[in-house]
């Protein structure tokens, strides 16, 4: 498989931006290139919440993720989530990915490579998956949107 090609859908996110935990430097003067990130990078606690639908995952998911900006201004992310699904079972979800803002600014675009994880027999088979997302943040609107697919 190449760089570029995914495997089945599983389901697309769709989270709003619960808040933002800055730790030095403003997120919103970062975001309006108003300040430089530092040469250490800029780190932020970003916790969401939302809803997972798709062919093979729905439910509500929320999570927090832990983003990091580097002095090149890519941002670095490490994300934690739960799924609760319409049934009743939880999925649990972390994975790495980067997001890189356009140069237009207001939308990053995001690549990440999840590992989901359920003992529920319903859903045991995401054990097994690699997953990749792909997608996109809208920092005006505060919306994070990923596509998941089996990888």
């Amino acid at each position: 498989m190449s760089t570029n090609e995914v495997g089945e859908l599983l389901y697309t996110v769709t989270l709003n931006i619960t808040g933002i935990k800055e730790y030095g430097v403003s997120f919103a003067a970062l975001m309006a290139g108003e300040v430089a990130p530092p040469v250490e990078g800029a780190r932020f606690d970003v916790p969401f919440e939302g809803t997972a639908a798709g062919p093979k995952v729905n439910g509500a998911a929320e999570g927090i993720d832990y983003v990091r900006v580097r002095a090149d201004g890519r941002f670095d992310l490490h994300i934690h989530e739960s799924i609760r699904t319409e049934d009743g079972q939880s999925i649990s979800a972390h994975g790495d990915g980067v997001a890189v803002l356009r140069p237009e600014g207001g939308i990053a675009d995001v690549r990440v490579t999840m590992t989901l994880f359920a003992s529920s027999k319903e859903y045991a088979w995401v054990n097994q998956l690699p997953v990749r997302g792909i997608g996109t943040i809208d920092l005006a609107k505060r919306v994070i949107q990923v596509a998941a697919y089996s990888a």
